[in-house]
């Protein structure tokens, strides 16, 4: 099951703490790959191979960023502008992560100032019977 699918399951049943949850601990990371395709029509679309790509991982939580740059991006002139590419993919990346944590922690504060509410009014109710 992807967290998609986990996420929308909990929202189905009415769990929306717990998919909150789930969207918050996919927010925190980021994988982005730039790979040369090969012509090798036996080749599986999404796979790249080690030498012929650039991968990169953030993860916002930890502080991390791991960089991969394989001998071709490293060497290979003709790779400049994907590697420019690359680039302002994982700057857009960051931003996307920043702003969905953003958001994802607003939904929570409402979720929790809602589920306060509801807390205190059931107090309030039990008080008048």
């Amino acid at each position: 099951m992807t967290a998609l699918e986990e996420f929308r399951g909990k929202i189905a049943s009415g769990q929306i703490f717990d998919a909150l949850t789930v969207a918050m601990s996919e927010a925190i990371e980021l994988n982005i790959t730039t790979w040369v395709a090969s012509n090798d029509t036996d080749e599986l679309e999404d796979t790249s191979k080690p030498g012929y790509r650039m991968r990169t991982r953030i993860n916002i939580v930890d502080g991390e960023i791991e960089n991969e740059i394989g001998r071709e991006f490293a060497t290979n002139p003709a790779y400049v502008e994907l590697q420019k590419l690359h680039l302002e993919q994982v700057q857009q990346g960051r931003e996307i992560l920043l702003n969905n944590l953003a958001s994802l922690q607003a939904m929570l504060a409402t979720f929790s100032n809602t589920m306060s509410e509801m807390s205190e009014n059931k107090v309030i109710e039990s008080k008048k019977h």
